[in-house]
């Protein structure tokens, strides 16, 4: 009687553990964010802007990538975008903390300028950090950017917290913080 006592001890044991460690693989980690793709009307001005205003570091240099199944960059941009767009130019770049940024100048795009429109789905802005979010923003609107409103802080007279939203020149949208997203928002910024 003890024997299987024993058994069934030992048989939940293992079931339970099993099922712990199915959880745990089960249970999704946080990503590291990899890049984000902007499209600009003059590749050469997009890379100019990104590194020289924002410090950017160039990875790739703009390269022109066209229609074609011969390679596997060609079969890729074929499987994303269809047929028809017979090339674009592509180039690659990268923040302070290894985030891409892949900037493509498509020859349809030259004329169509984007338009803000938060709230509809999907991406309408991406952030990127300064402690010195006036001399950025100075820098961005010298470079044919655009402020899109004052500089505002979180936690006024609390913590030194501050964000804007910007433009490039390009009308691609984005926001300067002062600080890391983590310590914006820690403390509950909407209290």
């Amino acid at each position: 009687m003890n024997k299987f006592i024993v058994i069934v001890v030992l048989t939940l044991t293992f079931s339970i553990f099993s099922n712990a460690q199915e959880n745990k693989l089960e249970k999704p980690f946080p990503r590291t964010f990899s890049h984000i793709g902007i499209t600009v009307p003059d590749i050469e001005k997009a890379v100019e802007f990104y590194t020289e205003v924002l410090g950017f570091y160039t990875i790739m240099e703009p390269t022109t990538i066209k229609e074609e199944n011969d390679t596997a960059i060609g079969q890729m941009c074929i499987d994303v975008f269809g047929t028809g767009w017979k090339q674009f130019n592509i180039a690659h770049l990268s923040t302070g903390d290894k985030i891409g940024i892949e900037l493509f100048e498509f020859p349809q795009s030259k004329d169509l300028k984007p338009t803000f429109e938060p709230f509809k789905t999907g991406l309408f802005h991406f952030a990127v950090q300064d402690p010195d979010i006036e001399g950025l923003v100075a820098k961005i609107v010298a470079a044919g950017g655009k402020q899109r409103m004052p500089i505002r802080a979180y936690y006024p007279g609390e913590k030194p917290y501050r964000m804007c939203y910007v433009e490039d020149p390009f009308g691609n949208v984005f926001e300067v913080y002062s600080h890391s997203y983590e310590l914006n928002y820690s403390a509950g910024a909407y209290n």
